[in-house]
């Protein structure tokens, strides 16, 4: 399968784009929030199959030793083609100077750490729908008061 990596924004549909994080069960918000949202970015990959939006990713950074990585999702009749593998790549080849954070969509982690990220003992959230995101099993629950 031939898959072409793009990193301007130009030509993308941000319709696509989420509705596609809507279908892999991620975090979607209108198109022009996630069009503002890319295109704020230090980094960011598009993967394209014969014309089509196979998957994508982000990358916030200072671009000197910290970044974040963000909304990595493959189209599902995509996935398990190496695509995932493809756009991180990407991501941290530009940004093989800094550390790298990202939060995983729970289940994803295995493919993370085949990338050689680590679990981290010490990360914390604040997120803006606490209850959600535990409900999805991205956090413990609420913190312990003391």
């Amino acid at each position: 399968m031939k898959i072409e990596l793009t990193d301007t924004c130009s030509g993308v549909d941000w319709a696509d784009i989420s509705e596609i994080l809507r279908r892999v069960g991620m975090a979607h918000y209108p198109p022009d929030v996630h069009k503002r949202a890319f295109e704020a970015s230090h980094t960011r990959v598009f993967a394209w199959h014969e014309g089509r939006l196979a998957g994508f990713g982000r990358a916030i950074s200072d671009g000197e030793y910290q970044a974040a990585v963000y909304d990595v999702a493959v189209v599902p009749e995509f996935q398990g083609k190496g695509i995932g593998s493809m756009l991180m790549a990407h991501i941290l080849a530009r940004l093989a100077q800094c550390n790298i954070i990202l939060y995983a969509s729970p289940g994803k982690e295995a493919f993370y750490e085949t990338l050689q990220f680590r679990r981290m003992k010490t990360g914390m959230a604040h997120f803006k729908a606490p209850d959600a995101m535990t409900e999805k099993g991205f956090t413990e629950g609420p913190p312990v008061m003391p």
